[in-house]
């Protein structure tokens, strides 16, 4: 059982230099870098508003982008994943019952969670993924 108690701390045990993240069609995170991506979202968060107790939905496919996402949010926020797969109606119930603050979708999405976040007043943030 670890001694680390938040997300950041079980991240800052990680070697600058370590790698943190790795695919075989991306280049690998390393934990210095990790670190310094999930200051720039939490500072982004709070900007907005975001913070400890608030509520961040994501709809992204597995990979990286989610795992960085994931960390980056439950570092400053509570972190809400929802299955890319969802129908309207599924959306409806989770973001409606979740009380989200925020939506994380990549950049130009077409997933239903778009729209409902739109009706039901829910800011979204566009993920831009690396090219």
């Amino acid at each position: 059982m670890s001694d680390s108690s938040t997300v950041w701390e079980l991240l800052s045990k990680g070697r600058d230099g370590d790698v943190s993240i790795a695919t075989p069609d991306r280049p690998e995170l390393v934990y210095s870098d990790l670190r310094a991506h999930i200051e720039t979202t939490v500072s982004a968060l709070n900007d907005r508003g975001i913070g400890r107790n608030d509520r961040v939905a994501i709809v992204l496919p597995n990979g990286p982008e989610m795992a960085s996402v994931f960390l980056s949010v439950a570092a400053g926020a509570t972190t809400a994943p929802m299955n890319p797969a969802y129908r309207r109606q599924e959306y409806e119930f989770y973001l409606s019952d979740l009380g989200a603050k925020t939506l994380v979708v990549e950049e130009g999405s077409d997933s239903p969670a778009v729209g409902v976040a739109s009706d039901l007043g829910i800011p979204i943030l566009e993920l831009r993924l690396p090219e």
